[in-house]
């Protein structure tokens, strides 16, 4: 959770003080910006990033929205385009007092429990050092950014301009979408090797729960193996998109689960620039082999070690354009139909066959949700029953971080001795985990 000591950045807001609840964004300044920044509305960040009250934030889109007439505030067509960029991945964070009142409701459906299971995106895995796809800096968010600024500014003083892209279509049973498929990340985008990734506390808190039976499985999206590492065991979770750590042979199937990260980048993007430039620089590897759904390279280089076999291993990374596998989907199929509770943590909801699994329960099971961003829960979500959320009997709705609300959660769970022991703890797990790793 961010400290709150931040202020509206509107500057007609007549409210000075510290933010608490608020929303967040980033937009992209360029060099020609500077001399027009004390023309703009809004006081940007040097780094692109502003910060609102709600009330705030919507009058701003309205700004971005409106003409041009006279005694009214007038956005300049430059900051317009701020705006739309800043607009397609707004933040959201509810106040500490909001997120506590909700934590101590989550916390009471999970002790009354007789299946609560996780549902994980790449939301819980931002504190440990990797970046998201769909928040404000996220991948896919820049992405759509660069998209944006290879147009004239002039492009959007439209008032039919939309600011919000299409959600994205749904893909076919067995296809992910591209927001949140781990096999998309690489070390220069994550800025951190694989390796050197630890569990962050939500992580722990999951694991924690699972020990003591408050928590059956885990369904994630994620390819970080940080569920794994903190201690959840095979058997206990479904990971969907693959797990960088793992491999698996062509042949017998046999799973090796790693201490190093398993993949051939450089296989995979020879492949990459043949299908961009029609040549490549690279050298294809003899072992590669092109996948014939997303045309990148699965296999890592090494064998199999079963007696007799020698097949070649491959990773277990879910690409854009391949299929899940069944085994796990249907893992996590049977979990989520038995389970009464679902902590959906740090995912849009988005991503699909995956988040299937949880809009198929909502009226059935109770959901606890927290991601900064809007889910595809919000979007389908009636608008009253939108407002009432913080008091339905159904869900429990949270924008922030998830750190922030396990922490709460496991305060309501826990009495304040005991989690204070495991808290005291973690220097000594940090170590096992140090272990894990090559």
């Amino acid at each position: 959770m961010s400290d709150g000591r931040k202020t509206c950045c509107f500057k007609s807001c007549d409210d000075v003080g510290l933010l608490e609840e608020r929303i967040e964004v980033k937009t992209v300044l360029q060099d020609k910006h500077s001399k027009l920044l004390s023309t703009f509305l809004i006081g940007w960040h040097a780094n692109g990033e502003a910060e609102f009250h709600t009330e705030c934030w919507e009058k701003v889109l309205a700004l971005y929205k409106s003409r041009k007439t006279k005694n009214t505030l007038c956005m300049h067509k430059e900051e317009k385009l701020l705006v739309k960029i800043a607009a397609n991945a707004p933040e959201k964070f509810d106040s500490v007092s909001s997120i506590i009142k909700e934590a101590k409701k989550a916390a009471s459906w999970i002790k009354k429990s007789k299946h609560c299971i996780a549902f994980t995106g790449a939301g819980i895995s931002t504190a440990a050092g990797i970046g998201d796809f769909r928040g404000k800096s996220g991948k896919w968010t820049e992405e759509d950014q660069n998209h944006v600024l290879s147009k004239t500014s002039t492009d959007v003083c439209s008032t039919s301009d939309s600011i919000e892209d299409e959600p994205p279509c749904k893909k076919s049973k067995l296809e992910p979408d591209r927001a949140e498929s781990p096999g998309e990340i690489d070390d220069d985008e994550v800025c951190v090797p694989y390796e050197k990734l630890r569990p962050t506390y939500t992580h722990e808190a999951l694991h924690k729960l699972m020990i003591d039976g408050h928590l059956k499985f885990i369904i994630s999206q994620n390819g970080d193996g940080l569920h794994g590492l903190s201690g959840v065991q095979n058997k206990h979770i479904s990971e969907l998109h693959g797990n960088v750590f793992m491999e698996t042979c062509e042949k017998c199937e046999h799973k090796y689960t790693r201490n190093y990260y398993v993949m051939d980048d450089v296989a995979s993007q020879y492949y990459e620039e043949i299908e961009d430039l029609g040549k490549s620089s690279l050298r294809k590897p003899k072992h590669a082999k092109k996948c014939e759904l997303c045309g990148l390279n699965h296999r890592t280089g090494r064998k199999c070690e079963q007696k007799g076999c020698e097949s070649y291993l491959k990773d277990t990374i879910i690409n854009f354009h391949d299929n899940l596998d069944i085994d796990v989907l249907s893992n996590a199929e049977d979990e989520a139909e038995i389970s009464d509770v679902i902590l959906c943590l740090g995912t849009t909801l988005k991503v699909y066959p995956a988040a299937d699994l949880v809009m198929s329960k909502i009226n059935k099971d109770k959901l606890v949700i927290c991601n900064r961003q809007e889910t595809e829960l919000d979007t389908e979500m009636p608008q009253t029953l939108r407002h009432k959320a913080s008091t339905s009997d159904k869900l429990c709705r949270v924008y922030g971080d998830c750190d922030f609300l396990m922490k709460e959660i496991m305060q309501n769970i826990y009495l304040e001795h005991d989690l204070k022991v495991w808290d005291d703890q973690r220097s000594n797990r940090m170590k096992v985990y140090d272990a894990k790793r090559y």
